[in-house]
């Protein structure tokens, strides 16, 4: 365990986790629970750094049955998932404490959000580096190298530490569009 980086607390049987116990991956997710013959087996917790957990019980380190819920609360819900649809895009914070005043736009679920370092993105579990396509945790810790399709998905979608009007020319903003050849009146 120690040459990947992981440890354990807990009861033993010949050698191998064996009864309640304390697992805790190289990735700082750690499981509370019972094991058997060295796996998850039984009920038990995986928390995760982002303080997130899924509670389930388990057979031959396998998830039977178990349940999500997210570092703000919010429980998973595998049918009749009414969060972040099509038709209400609230972020959990806001349907539980309502939505803040006009003018103050909350741009993820944390208000006020973290703040991003320069040149990175903010892709939820941490902070990814384009340069060096190295995803950090919001301390700082190593958490992994980017492929190229989450590289692509990041740079599309997530959080800049930087201002940047999305889907703007501004060769055609109203704002730069000399008055005599504008629409605008």
């Amino acid at each position: 365990m120690e040459l990947i980086g992981s440890s354990y607390k807990g009861d033993t049987k010949n050698g191998r986790m064996d009864g309640k116990g304390e697992y805790t991956f190289p990735t700082e997710t750690k499981y509370e629970g019972e094991m058997k013959d060295g796996m998850l087996h039984g009920k038990g917790v995986l928390h995760f750094p982002n303080g997130s957990k899924y509670e389930a019980t388990w057979e031959n380190g396998i998830a039977k049955q178990g349940s999500f819920t997210f570092a703000d609360g919010l429980q998973y819900q595998e049918k009749d998932w009414d969060y972040c649809d099509g038709y209400d895009r609230r972020f959990y914070s806001e349907r539980c404490n309502g939505l803040r005043p006009a003018g103050e736009s909350q741009l993820t679920d944390l208000h006020p959000p973290r703040l991003i370092p320069d040149g990175c993105y903010d892709c939820g579990d941490g902070f990814y580096d384009p340069n060096s396509r190295v995803v950090t945790s919001h301390t700082g810790r190593f958490l992994r190298n980017a492929d190229d399709s989450e590289h692509e998905w990041i740079v599309r979608t997530c959080r800049k530490a930087w201002d940047e009007v999305a889907g703007v020319d501004p060769e055609m903003s109203v704002a730069t569009i000399p008055k005599e050849t504008s629409n605008v009146n």
